[in-house]
C-alpha cells in the first residue's frame, strides 16, 4: 500500500475555487483503479493549507493516475491556484 499526501498553499481567495474542483473530482479520483480513498484536510491553523491524502495500492497505480487524463484535469486548475509548489509526500506502512 502506499500512502500519498499533497501539501498545497492556496492563493488568499482561491480556496473556494479549489473546494469546487476538490469535489467536483474526489469521486472519479476514489473510482480510479488501485485507489482505496481519498481524503481532503484542512491545516488546523493556516486556513488556505490544504492536504490530500489518498491510499492507491502501489506506486504503479499511483503513477497510472498521475499519467491519465483525469490527472491533468484536476492538477492543471488546481496548480493555478497556488501561492507556492506543492509538497507530495509517499509513505507505507512501518514495519513494526
Amino acid at each position: 500500500m502506499l500512502i500519498r499526501v499533497v501539501r498545497m498553499t492556496f492563493q488568499e481567495g482561491k480556496v473556494p475555487a479549489f473546494l469546487e474542483i476538490f469535489n467536483a473530482s474526489r469521486t472519479k479520483i476514489s473510482a480510479f483503479p488501485e485507489c482505496r480513498s481519498v481524503e481532503l484536510l484542512q491545516d488546523y491553523h493556516l486556513p488556505h493549507v490544504y492536504s490530500t491524502y489518498s491510499l492507491w495500492d502501489s506506486d504503479e497505480a499511483l503513477n497510472n493516475y498521475r499519467s491519465s487524463e483525469l490527472f491533468g484535469s484536476v492538477w492543471k486548475p488546481t496548480k493555478a491556484l497556488f501561492a507556492e509548489p506543492a509538497q507530495a509526500f509517499s509513505f507505507k506502512p512501518a514495519d513494526v
